[in-house]
């Protein structure tokens, strides 16, 4: 006859009482394949976090074990949406029911595109990383979406220093001779001599969280995306051929930014968005001319949402 296992998070008390905001298992590693909006499903190699809260000051603790079954039925046999993201975090609950009535838990993985080039129409595959985190409290799912954009920014200052110069390697250059060709400034301009100094650019990253309206019922990540690299205009590219760098040094040009810039672009263009009741963005531009970086913070500013 095999002894009875010693079960001591049932059969004991807490060595000090209290409740806890959230216990749980993080990091954990499995695939799951994922369904999102207008997109085909896709299998994910997620990281994930998951949490219930502990109510009960005396219980020693709650039962980890029951999360990651739960998860693992969710990775081998179900594809994770709305639908089943509310049932796991159900299931969560009703397997702690006398210790817990929230549930919480956070997504990680890159989410992997086509996207198509500038000039050229060659495709490549870019991956975004994206955070979804499901949070059930009362009976209410709170959904939040989270991604990481990477793009490029040219400094406005640097780029009317760079002008400055120019300007008088032109004076420099032709104040002997007094009419000059269009052929002759032509010619001049595409030399290392004619530009002689160019704005610095730095690859720049654009963190946004956004929680999603209570009439949304999927996944909209391709949407977050696209309106966010739409707004800033110079997203990093996949294939490149010649004449796709040519037009993304164009679009640098034109489009100058300070990290205040970036932010103020997403700002406004978040708040057009109607699937989006909340959102919190941070603008970071990796300086390539200082040591440090360049930061934007802000929020939507509703009341009792994301704080800066």
């Amino acid at each position: 006859m095999s002894p009875t296992m010693p079960d001591i998070a049932n059969h004991t008390t807490a060595q000090t009482e209290g409740t806890l905001d959230w216990v749980g298992m993080s990091n954990i590693e499995m695939p799951i394949m994922l369904a999102s909006k207008d997109e085909a499903d896709q299998m994910i190699s997620a990281y994930v976090d998951a949490y219930v809260n502990l109510n009960e000051p005396q219980a020693k603790g709650i039962h980890m074990s029951r999360l990651y079954l739960a998860l693992d039925e969710l990775s081998t046999s179900n594809t994770l949406n709305f639908q089943t993201l509310s049932a796991l975090l159900d299931t969560f609950v009703t397997t702690h029911q006398e210790l817990s009535d929230s549930a919480r838990v956070v997504i990680r993985f890159d989410y992997h595109l086509r996207r198509k080039s500038l000039i050229s129409g060659k495709q490549g595959w870019k991956a975004y990383p994206v955070t979804i985190t499901g949070q059930l409290n009362n009976g209410k799912m709170d959904v939040e979406l989270a991604v990481d954009i990477r793009y490029s920014s040219t400094c406005p200052c640097s780029a009317a220093l760079a002008r400055q110069l120019i300007q008088r390697a032109f004076t420099e250059k032709f104040a002997n001779q007094e009419q000059v060709s269009q052929n002759e400034i032509h010619e001049w301009l595409g030399t290392t001599e004619g530009i002689v100094a160019t704005p610095h650019s730095q690859r720049s990253i654009g963190q946004m969280k956004v929680k999603l309206a209570d009439h949304v019922t999927q996944f909209p990540i391709k949407d977050l995306i696209d309106v966010t690299e739409e707004s800033l205009k110079t997203p990093v590219q996949a294939a490149v051929k010649r004449e796709d760098e040519q037009e993304f040094a164009r679009l640098n040009g034109q489009n100058l930014m300070f990290c205040e810039d970036a932010a103020r672009h997403l700002q406004h263009t978040l708040n057009e968005q109607v699937d989006f009741s909340d959102y919190w963005l941070k603008i970071n531009h990796l300086e390539s001319l200082h040591a440090h970086d360049a930061v934007s913070i802000t929020t939507k500013g509703v009341p009792g949402g994301y704080r800066p």
